[in-house]
């Protein structure tokens, strides 16, 4: 058994495939090829960013986003916008130096990039007014005394205003210790630059700080604060891909004894990392927060099969093949599976850009990209690099005194090749399965707690949401229906606001629903005002000229109420959460009411605010997750079929996939995770990853059937060659993504969780029901069926 260069005199290295032949009799050439692509790769990979977009969240064909994005230049705070609380802990906000403070942080942040100026609200802000009636009739004007010095009287004068205005609960808090700055966002600044929501979130961070240090205390809530926060917890993510990284490396380290081998196995892992992140750049693309996660799972797939090719290597080595020879017969044993196993990953990911979702189409596009380099760098770039550096003398004849005798492990699973352990296995699995489907059963669309679900619940920005939702009587979840009218001035005209009226009280009776607002509500208040404050006169007046005046104060006092041509008007609902229930008991009544209420002149549209886009996204979601299920194990068991050529293998290998993906549902279930933007790719992920194993384990397994051995020893045989790295890299790959549980960001410790599983029951369920079920379907008569 030699290690010594060179190649191997008595192989002809004319034989083999077109494929192998270009390959390996052109092998210098290869690696030079492949150093200045990682070259190029690494360069662009260095300049790659990590961003977020409010609009990526969203799935653009739905109709309620194409509502939004019709109308969302007249909706204004119905998107993308942040909330900063400043609260004065030694009082209440009628202190000179608290409202100091305030003004100059209202100052700061009105001028950020990004914020759209014109609709920024504080009691800083001259468009935050108050309305009062007196005996001369309606007297106003803007919230902040335009006096105001910070005397007494002055202060008195805010707060008189403050009551006039109606504001508390909405802009001062219930207690009166607080108060909220509201920041409408762009989507560009005023460069034309996308909003960078790492920046805005590390300024506004600036200011907590700055201003904290002075006396108050700073909360801040919002999507671009989440995003911000979500992309800030990246860099401590890298640092437990870092330590999966490392648990792989040790692993196989154990298992193989070879410094060498396991080396060049992750090397060619990384090498695949840094060509995906490579051309992402080069398409124009960058890293969010959802798709931090497909590096790692390019370097997970390139080490189980990069494991499968090494493994096989050190085996025909440990038998006295040369290094060379021992690459090239890999390659042909190994290729054709694992080109395979790679498009079942690719179609896995593909798959996901079905969904019209920006950030999984992104992430589906950067995954696919990721395999394709795959392809190169672990079915081809491995057995080169091997075929140079072969194995450790010792790991070779270490792998050769192993495969001699069979484990107990392998004797263990090879029990499995008997009926009655089979048909045990099979129904431990069938009453597994059906009882998970039945759990299952319980799986929802969206968000399952309140808050940012993204996030851990003791974070600070699930903190400071939990504290305006405690002293703020309009909760931070807004769902807008849109009232829309094709005709000039057409919301302002009884019919209208009636209607606009009757959705706001229909829309109270929900139990999810504490306050509503829209301009009918508001006309009935200015009504009633504009006649001494009379309860008779709380009502939409037909009169043309008493209903004219009372949209003019609406207008005047909420210019978020109407566009400039008023012919649209948001009727919103504060909700109670954003949970799936809730959104799901608003989306019923409103799509009730527009199918009674919807006329030529006035339409109702679903849906604005930050709800409504959630509640479109949840339906969205909710649409594709079966359906991209069916196309990847159409995919997959097409692709089966062709490696194998016969419907009993394909059973064999899509089965224990099929139970996985119905445990990890239920598991999905009982750890109360709801199907969602950040989990939906989970189980189709899982089907094209765990399909893997199945499809190493059944190759080999048919070759050896098809040599003329007997199920026990062809399952034997297989275990030695390739099961016993199934096992390896399923251990392996479970316990690297189980320490994402700790991570900050909740999205990806859910999704650690729900991989380790997949991974782990993929590879038992390899090992196990692959060979219960070919006790049955694979028997002596039908493996001359193989044959051919």
């Amino acid at each position: 058994m030699s290690d010594a260069g060179g190649e191997s005199p008595a192989f002809e290295a004319a034989s083999g495939s077109i494929v192998e032949r270009s390959i390996f009799n052109n092998r210098g050439l290869v690696i030079i090829i492949f150093a200045l692509f990682t070259t190029i790769f690494g360069w662009s990979a260095s300049r790659l960013e990590v961003r977020a977009s409010y609009d990526g969240m969203m799935p653009q064909s739905q109709p309620f986003i194409k509502n939004y994005l019709r109308y969302r230049d007249q909706l204004h705070g119905l998107g993308d916008a942040i909330r900063i609380d400043v609260e004065n802990p030694s009082g209440t906000i009628y202190d000179a130096k608290y409202l100091s403070l305030l003004r100059e942080l209202n100052d700061k942040v009105y001028l950020l990039p990004g914020v759209d100026r014109s609709f920024v609200r504080s009691i800083w802000m001259p468009i935050v007014r108050w309305t009062e009636v007196t005996e001369d009739g309606f007297a106003g004007g803007p919230v902040m005394p335009e006096t105001f010095n910070g005397s007494a009287a002055s202060i008195a004068a805010l707060k008189r205003n403050i009551f006039r205005a109606g504001i508390v609960g909405s802009l001062v808090s219930k207690d009166q210790r607080s108060s909220i700055i509201f920041l409408p966002l762009l989507s560009k600044d005023a460069n034309g630059r996308r909003l960078n929501y790492l920046e805005l979130r590390n300024q506004l961070e600036r200011l907590r700080n700055q201003f904290e240090a002075k006396g108050v205390k700073i909360r801040v809530i919002g999507f671009a604060e989440l995003m911000g926060d979500l992309i800030k917890g990246v860099q401590q993510v890298l640092m437990y891909f870092a330590f999966a990284a490392i648990v792989a490396c040790a692993l196989i380290y154990l298992y193989t004894r070879c410094v060498r081998s396991t080396g060049v196995v992750l090397l060619c892992s990384f090498v695949a990392v840094i060509w995906q992140l490579g051309a992402t750049r080069f398409l124009g693309l960058a890293i969010d927060p959802y798709s931090v996660l497909v590096p790692f799972l390019i370097f997970a797939i390139g080490v189980s099969h990069g494991a499968q090719k090494m493994n096989g290597i050190l085996q025909d080595i440990g038998r006295g093949v040369h290094r060379y020879a021992a690459a090239r017969y890999t390659f042909r044993r190994l290729f054709l599976a694992g080109l395979t196993a790679l498009l079942a990953d690719a179609v896995g990911f593909g798959v996901l850009g079905l969904i019209d979702i920006p950030v999984i189409r992104s992430l589906a596009l950067s995954a696919s990209i990721g395999v394709a380099m795959l392809i190169l760098t672990n079915l081809i770039l491995v057995p080169i690099l091997l075929s140079y550096f072969g194995v450790g003398v010792k790991a070779a004849a270490r792998s050769l005194a192993a495969d001699s005798k069979p484990s107990a492990i392998s004797r263990g699973f090879a029990r499995f090749t008997s009926r009655r352990w089979a048909i045990l296995a099979l129904l431990i699995c069938a009453f597994g399965t059906v009882g998970g489907g039945l759990v299952a059963q319980r799986l929802q669309i969206g968000d399952l707690d309140p808050g940012a679900p993204e996030l851990r619940a003791n974070s600070r920005y699930n903190e400071d949401a939990r504290y305006m939702a405690a002293h703020y009587d309009r909760s931070n979840d807004e769902f807008a229906v849109i009232a829309h009218s094709p005709v000039a001035e057409g919301l302002v005209n009884y019919r209208s606001l009636l209607e606009m009226d009757r959705l706001e009280q229909a829309l109270r009776t929900l139990p999810g629903v504490e306050s509503t607002e829209s301009a009918g509500g508001l006309a009935r208040r200015y009504t009633a005002a504009d006649f001494e404050g009379s309860p008779r006169w709380r009502t939409i007046d037909r009169d043309p000229a008493i209903l004219n005046d009372a949209a003019n104060y609406v207008a005047d006092s909420n210019p978020d109420m109407f566009n400039s041509a008023r012919t649209t008007g948001p009727v919103i609902a504060f909700l109670r959460d954003h949970k799936a229930a809730t959104l799901t008991s608003v989306v019923n009544l409103v799509s009730e009411f527009q199918k009674l209420n919807n006329s030529k002149k006035l339409v109702f549209l679903m849906a604005a605010g930050n709800a409504g886009i959630e509640a479109a996204t949840n339906i969205a979601v909710k649409e594709a997750n079966r359906d991209m299920l069916i196309y990847v194990y159409l995919a997959v068991i097409a692709l089966c079929f062709v490696t194998f050529r016969d419907w009993r293998a394909v059973l064999i290998a899509v089965i224990p996939l099929a139970m996985t993906s119905v445990l990890a549902e239920a598991l999905m279930v009982i750890l109360g995770i709801g199907v969602k933007v950040a989990t939906l790719p989970v189980v189709a992920l899982g089907v094209g990853i765990g399909v893997d194993y199945s499809l190493y384990l059944v190759s080999v397994l048919l070759r050896h059937l098809r040599a003329g051995c007997e199920l026990r020893e062809a399952y034997c045989r297989s275990l030695e060659f390739t099961g016993r790295v199934v096992a390896l890299i399923g251990v392996t790959l479970s316990v690297a993504v189980a320490t994402w549980y700790f991570s900050p960001i909740k999205f990806q410790a859910d999704m650690g969780v729900l991989l380790a599983f997949m991974f782990l029951w993929n590879m038992l369920g390899a090992l196990v029901i692959i060979p219960s079920l070919a006790c049955f379907l694979l028997r002596p008569k039908t493996e001359v069926a193989l044959l051919g």
